[in-house]
């Protein structure tokens, strides 16, 4: 067996935060990164949003009502800046556990007092900052609380078992992002799923499975859908109708994290709607048999038919009354590259 594909073990932990609460949903993450280790696992993917909580009220509540109004500002006062001691006690965490986490969070911008994202923090296993995934468009009710992301984070990042990557609930169905990933010879991806989908919608369940099935076989990695659910407490608030009540009672409409193999086959899981970490051992050789029949960023794409351009140098949304006024790149200075050049533009 080659040394650089190696059998790894992947890790989907499906957890409710402490609603809110970003100290103490640090504090449970670590945990539960220290007890996936423990279970053999080099790689763990958690929900979106996880730290402090998803913006999930709005699906219950008026976006001008005090319950949204209040719920917001906790959701901001408790948001992750990055750096900050919150990260320095996940990056401690993934060391001592040595292995990699894909973390959910709602990020803010540091030294503001409005602006946020919805992010996936990449922390490698000697504890330090991979890098930051932003996703690109707000769904629904996060575009009351959350800004557009930048494309910066539109990669896969080097770890020691090949390039991971990540995409953000409804961006695992955009498949130019997943393509972009696909170019940067991605081997493990994960896809962070929030607490669940607003009723009326499909069932969080069933479009994990869905999205997760079709970027393993489209990219041929591996997928850990790490899906999320709730605690008592979140309940409680969320549960204004009868109608909310039957749909938080369907057990399809929490949780149900899977992993799956590059040739789409689910080789962990589905969860069920409570908290559990699962867990899946990962031949990365699969990635390289699958690829021998298609490799749609590769010898199964026609780059002289199709050609794709991405811009990710630049941010979404500059912060404001910047110091100077740089001179943006023009259209003819973009340059194209081939897939896997990383941060820049693939074709």
């Amino acid at each position: 067996m080659d040394h650089d594909f190696p059998t790894i073990r992947l890790a989907a932990a499906q957890a409710a935060p402490v609603f809110l609460d970003r100290d103490a949903t640090v504090e449970k993450a670590c945990r539960i990164i220290q007890e996936a280790s423990d279970n053999g696992a080099h790689i763990v993917g958690f929900p979106e949003g996880f730290i402090p909580a998803h913006p999930i009220w709005y699906y219950h509540y008026p976006a001008t009502s005090q319950t949204s109004l209040d719920l917001a500002t906790r959701l901001f006062l408790n948001s992750v800046e990055i750096p900050s001691p919150a990260t320095d006690a996940l990056c401690k965490a993934a060391r001592r556990a040595n292995c990699y986490v894909v973390m959910g969070l709602c990020e803010r911008r540091a030294g503001t007092t409005g602006t946020m994202f919805n992010a996936q923090l990449h922390i490698g296993r000697r504890g330090e900052i991979l890098g930051v995934h932003q996703k690109l468009v707000p769904t629904v009710g996060e575009r009351l609380v959350h800004s557009s992301g930048s494309g910066h984070g539109m990669r896969a990042f080097p770890t020691d078992f090949g390039p991971i990557g990540g995409l953000i609930c409804g961006e695992n169905s955009n498949p130019l992002g997943v393509y972009t990933l696909a170019a940067q010879n991605m081997r493990v991806h994960v896809a962070s799923w929030p607490h669940y989908f607003f009723p009326g919608w499909t069932k969080m369940y069933d479009t994990a499975l869905l999205a997760g099935r079709n970027i393993a076989y489209m990219c041929k990695s591996f997928v850990i859908n790490a899906c999320g659910t709730i605690s008592k407490e979140m309940r409680e608030i969320m549960e204004v109708t009868d109608g909310d009540r039957d749909y938080l009672a369907d057990p399809k409409s929490l949780g149900g994290s899977t992993i799956i193999d590059p040739f789409g086959r689910v080789i962990a899981g589905p969860a069920g709607p409570g908290e559990e970490i699962i867990y899946a051992d990962a031949d990365l050789t699969d990635t390289v048999r699958a690829k021998l029949v298609h490799d749609f960023a590769g010898h199964y794409q026609r780059h002289d038919v199709f050609q794709f351009k991405i811009h990710p140098s630049a941010p979404h949304a500059p912060p404001p009354a910047p110091l100077s006024d740089p001179s943006p790149k023009s259209e003819d200075q973009v340059t194209e590259a081939s897939p896997g050049d990383g941060e820049q533009d693939e074709e």
